[in-house]
């Protein structure tokens, strides 16, 4: 019979960190992760019911898993989000909970969710530009996000991250005001660089701004950064603070140095696909456990046997390198 316990793999991984993707749906068209036209969703009827996330993220806790990220898609376009919100809240074995959105929805939303128990979250915002925001999304909704990142910064949401994917040829205008931007605001700014996760194949690597080059650039435009002191060596993100004491900057090196030797993360997606990573080219079915009667203790063993066939790395600087056959958006954020 399966035991509670560490989420260990064969590489020794201890995995206390799972994010749950609540829909696959979106409001906007981010060409770098879904195409424009019509997208085929996953029937309501396969997206897991709160009651069902709730029951897995309960037994997750029993194996040791202590931060939970609510993603989609876009999940503020799920009905009734700080409800979910609220039922994980009060599990008391998670120690961190937070949620990444696009921010559309946000201001109407951030003060129910705050109440819900919600203080962490991450914003996506890859410009200040209006014009240049509507050539990333296909969408005209800067001024909406720009007024949820202040609704958020209002009622007193720690810390506000904002996420910025690095598309060489595309940002370099970007990296310096949004940093300018974060330490007039108290946010940390927060480069990715591109993955090979869009819906139309569009990724290639001469398009990936490197960490390396966003660092240099900053420290060159802005004041030299050196590494947090606080920083956690299983976060994705390598820190940065501003050597006068205003502003955190993150990197999260998926390209140039892939933080696969630290990983700690599990993914459920929202029609109930266990995934142990981004670029997972399997994964395993709890939907159907969930919705047949299994007990906690054969979902314990699935779970268990999903992280024992955790890969080393995703190859990604690789000939061996082989993309997920799902998109980000339908795998979670």
């Amino acid at each position: 019979m399966a035991q509670d316990g560490p989420l260990l793999d064969t590489f020794g991984r201890s995995h206390d960190n799972l994010r749950v993707s609540v829909t696959d749906r979106c409001n906007i068209r981010c060409f770098y992760c879904m195409p424009e036209h019509p997208v085929e969703f996953v029937p309501r009827g396969e997206i897991l019911s709160f009651e069902e996330i709730e029951r897995f993220v309960r037994i997750s806790v029993r194996l040791g898993i202590r931060k939970v990220r609510v993603t989609g898609g876009e999940p503020l376009v799920r009905k009734g989000l700080p409800e979910l919100i609220r039922i994980l809240s009060a599990i008391n074995e998670i120690e961190d909970l937070s949620l990444t959105t696009n921010g559309i929805l946000l201001e109407d939303l951030a003060e129910p969710l705050y109440q819900a128990g919600l203080r962490r979250i991450n914003i996506h915002l890859d410009t200040l530009d209006r014009e240049r925001f509507r050539q990333i999304t296909r969408r005209d909704e800067l001024d909406r996000v720009l007024a949820g990142v202040e609704a958020c910064r209002r009622l007193g949401y720690s810390p506000i991250k904002i996420n910025v994917v690095a598309v060489k040829d595309l940002v370099e205008p970007d990296l310096v005001p949004l940093a300018r931007f974060g330490r007039e605001k108290g946010l940390e700014i927060r480069y990715i660089e591109f993955m090979p996760l869009d819906a139309q194949g569009l990724w290639q690597r001469d398009k990936v701004l490197f960490a390396g080059e966003i660092l240099e650039r900053l420290s060159r435009e802005i004041g030299p950064l050196r590494p947090a002191e606080d920083g956690d060596p299983l976060r994705p993100a390598a820190e940065y603070v501003f050597a006068d004491g205003i502003g955190r900057v993150g990197f999260i090196r998926s390209v140039s140095d892939p933080f696969c030797r630290n990983c700690n993360r599990i993914r459920l997606t929202a029609d109930g696909k266990l995934r142990y990573c981004l670029f997972a080219l399997e994964e395993t079915d709890v939907k159907g456990l969930l919705r047949s009667g299994a007990s906690d203790e054969e979902i314990i063993g699935v779970i268990r046997s999903t992280v024992r066939a955790k890969w080393e790395g995703h190859e990604i600087n690789t000939a061996r390198f082989v993309p997920p056959p799902r998109p980000m958006y339908a795998i979670g954020g």
